[in-house]
């Protein structure tokens, strides 16, 4: 595919800010490439500190949220915690449940079957929990687009306290966009217009661990407490992949800290069935590694399992659990392989590449599978793609994006062909039913004002360098801004005029 290299241009005097902040030229370049431009944020920055994080209270609805769990638990109600079936949505339900526990609270939790109930609150899911005897529901990492559901369960008796972190849904008329949330007792997402929260992009366990420190604060027990949560949140936030900046670095950059010696006995065992318990844990090994041994469970059986393994205290148990997720990560990695191979035959024999936006219907990829292949066929082409496969009810799938093209606002002028949707700019979540397939594929593409040269990647390089500038003192620069990830890439340098002498075939699969 045809790229277009350049070189980031920061837009200020880069000598000047390196005398200013006592940095050298490669660091004050490389943070102002990330739009690190004053001496307090790039402090902030290279010294991610725990003492930075906001107080969960600036978030709208937060006391109100609070105080309805505190009394719950004060006068002993049944307080059932709805999460999800993807990494971020099983260590949401893992740090809700801990904090819970820890303030004394009768509580259980419950993850949606992905195939069965399918992402989100399911209204028999609420009936019947009614029907056990359960009285406030508190959400997290999903709730913010359940308008249906939570009223219904309003209406059979729960007290509803919503934790989300995904886009607000609107209605745009004549431009105007009107935005709304469900009628829940109270909506914890600093994403909401009225929200003060000065961060704006935490993952769902983001959310829940502010909501765990308000908790332990209001209850009496010292809110730092909740920072062993941190660990786990940190790879909530790599697997969800926001950006791995301000809050989400301190996040991760502290959490890596606490896995590199976590004492968590389901963690310990996970590692060790992976094979890196020798090595130094980073933000690759959450991403690529340990998230998705995490996220195989919802995939392919059930999410449970995942957060049976981080909520177990027998070393046994611990490793046959890790080593059920491995095996089923790899069944996902196998399924996945052959999904995307018949994807892109479809694609081919489709004659789809004439498209700015590619909607793949495949009745035989698994449900699980979708989200995965979209984002290989993604990456492979670099066009925002969507993958709907048969769903239980009606076809359902899952879309990812590039830079310059929101697939939820997109999606979101097409509200009308769909059932259900959400999601993120990059990333999001629908059903709809079969006849509306065309439909929804024409509108898209029809809506779609990607240019040739939006399409085209680019590869922004850091700064252009000589041979010999590599030393391992420009490695210890570089190390700095680690973790990598979203918003905070690796640094990549261009060098001109060089002829490549050998060729080394690299990984499993022997790919260079």
């Amino acid at each position: 595919m045809k790229e277009i290299w350049m070189l980031k241009n920061p837009g200020l005097n880069v000598r000047e800010l390196s005398s200013q902040c006592g940095i050298s030229k490669l660091t004050a370049l490389m943070c102002a490439n990330r739009g690190l431009k004053d001496e307090v944020s790039i402090n902030k920055f290279l010294e991610p500190d725990l003492k930075d994080l906001n107080s969960g209270f600036l978030m709208k609805d937060s006391s109100k949220g609070v105080n309805i769990i505190k009394d719950a638990i004060l006068s002993g109600k049944k307080i059932v915690i709805y999460g999800d079936y993807d990494c971020d949505g099983v260590i949401s339900t893992f740090i809700l449940y801990k904090a819970l526990k820890k303030c004394g609270a009768e509580v259980k939790y419950y993850i949606p079957d992905r195939e069965e109930e399918g992402y989100g609150m399911n209204s028999g899911r609420i009936m019947k929990l009614r029907e056990e005897g359960q009285e406030v529901i508190l959400t997290c990492d999903n709730g913010i687009s359940a308008f249906e559901q939570v009223d219904l369960a309003v209406k059979l008796g729960f007290q509803v306290v919503i934790t989300d972190h995904h886009d607000i849904p609107y209605i745009e008329e004549e431009g105007v966009k009107s935005y709304s949330v469900p009628n829940a007792h109270a909506v914890i997402n600093p994403k909401q217009q009225e929200c003060l929260y000065p961060f704006k992009s935490l993952c769902g366990a983001g959310v829940a661990f502010k909501f765990a420190c308000c908790l332990y604060e209001s209850m009496g027990i010292d809110s730092v407490e909740a920072y062993e949560f941190i660990e786990y949140a940190a790879i909530a936030t790599v697997c969800d992949v926001v950006d791995l900046l301000d809050e989400n670095r301190i996040i991760v950059k502290n959490g890596l800290k606490m896995l590199n010696k976590t004492q968590n006995i389901g963690l310990k065992a996970l590692i060790k069935e992976t094979g890196i318990a020798d090595k130094k844990i980073t933000s690759y090994h959450l991403g690529f590694i340990i998230g998705p041994e995490i996220n195989a469970t919802g995939r392919l059986e059930t999410a449970d399992l995942a957060l049976e393994l981080l909520l177990e205290e027998d070393k046994n148990n611990a490793e046959v659990l890790a080593s059920r997720l491995h095996a089923l990560n790899i069944q996902r990695q196998q399924l996945t392989a052959e999904s995307v191979e018949e994807i892109e035959e479809q694609i081919v024999h489709g004659n789809m590449l004439k498209n700015k936006v590619l909607l793949i219907y495949n009745p035989n990829i698994h449900e699980s599978i979708a989200g995965i292949a979209a984002g290989r066929i993604k990456e492979k082409y670099n066009l925002p793609t969507i993958v709907l496969t048969k769903g239980k009810e009606m076809p359902k799938g899952s879309g990812r994006s590039i830079d310059g093209y929101n697939m939820f606002e997109e999606l979101s002028k097409g509200k009308h062909l769909m059932e259900k949707f959400g999601g993120h700019p990059m990333a999001a979540g629908l059903s709809l039913k079969e006849e509306n397939i065309d439909k929804l594929r024409d509108f898209l593409i029809n809506s779609c004002t990607l240019t040739e040269e939006d399409i085209t990647p680019k590869i922004r390089a850091d700064a252009s360098v000589t041979l010999k500038h590599i030393s391992y003192e420009f490695i210890k620069e570089i190390e700095r801004f680690e973790p990598f990830g979203k918003g905070n890439n690796s640094p990549l340098f261009a060098i001109k005029n060089i002829n490549a002498v050998r060729i080394w075939m690299m990984g499993k699969e022997k790919i260079y």
